[in-house]
């Protein structure tokens, strides 16, 4: 592994040495603290969108892995406006062991990577979100074991986050359903990804409208806000559009009585979930809200700790 830009450019196995890494870091964090593999080692991070769970649990996994983090915000540095991607990469990469940003635009990731001659990490961007999926997949096999023949069901807006866990959750073995409302699909080259990883994964994908197609027999009912931070002028347009997508008691009824509900956060209670769901006995969200820490410091250890 160089970076860590997209979830659609690592194979099931390297997915998995993550996960794995991740498992034996939180074990071992959990049986009396990590050893300080990342000693001497410093994670640049460019925030140009604000995040609770981004910035905690890589500040905080570096520090439980003897490293240290550095937290630039959108004021310090403009990237792409006041100075370019190009120049922050090339700079930063005096500085620092490893780059990680949260951007609006995807091109900015890509083109950090190109120019950063350090490990660059995707914390978000307009088209993916593979550290959430990491977690995501993560997350999943930690409750059932295996991911292999469950059924995993986004409802919702076809966002980074939706397509970042269909092809996570493809790739080692999840079959995949998304119900989205017309007209906020997921971008055909995100499906194309999609349909790839499936076929690697040999299992079905499943595209619909409807919410209670997708989640019939789920395993796991996935949702995520309506609006997202840069689509503030859509707002209240989305708000009459999505309300038959909300997850709900009588939505999470359709699925397998055993399925969980996750949500990346932050949620809208009353919009895309309910208050009695998310705080219900099916929830994970804050289980995996806080193995985000753990995912994180797998991959650190990975990128960093050569």
């Amino acid at each position: 592994m160089e970076h860590f830009l997209d979830i659609s450019g690592f194979s099931a196995g390297e997915l998995w040495q993550i996960m794995h890494k991740a498992k034996e870091l939180k074990d071992e964090y959990f049986a009396g603290g990590n050893k300080p593999i990342l000693k001497g080692k410093i994670l640049g991070m460019i925030f140009q969108k604000p995040s609770l769970r981004t910035r905690v649990s890589f500040e905080v996994g570096m520090l439980h892995l003897g490293g240290e983090a550095l937290y630039l915000s959108p004021a310090e540095i403009g990237l792409g406006k006041r100075e370019s991607v190009a120049d922050v990469a090339r700079v930063m990469s005096g500085y620092v062991h490893g780059i990680m940003a949260r951007v609006f635009d995807h091109e900015h990731i890509l083109e950090l990577a190109k120019y950063s001659s350090v490990p660059v990490i995707n914390g978000l961007s307009d088209y993916s979100h593979p550290c959430q999926a990491l977690t995501d997949v993560f997350t999943i096999w930690e409750h059932f074991g295996r991911l292999e023949g469950l059924k995993v069901a986004f409802v919702g807006d076809g966002n980074n986050v939706a397509n970042s866990l269909a092809i996570a959750a493809t790739k080692l073995g999840a079959h995949f359903s998304i119900a989205t409302p017309p007209g906020y699909e997921l971008p055909e080259q995100a499906m194309a990804e999609i349909r790839q990883a499936a076929a690697e994964g040999g299992v079905d994908v499943t595209v619909t409208h409807d919410p209670v197609e997708a989640v019939s027999g789920a395993d796991v009912i996935y949702t995520d806000v309506w609006t997202s931070m840069g689509q503030e002028e859509e707002r209240e347009q989305r708000l009459k559009v999505f309300p038959p997508y909300q997850v709900n008691s009588e939505l999470v009824a359709k699925a397998k009585p055993e399925a969980i509900v996750m949500h990346c956060l932050p949620a809208h209670r009353g919009e895309e979930i309910t208050d009695d769901v998310a705080d219900g006995p099916q929830s994970l969200l804050f289980p995996q809200a806080h193995n985000r820490l753990h995912a994180q410091k797998g991959l650190l250890a990975l990128l960093l700790g050569k």
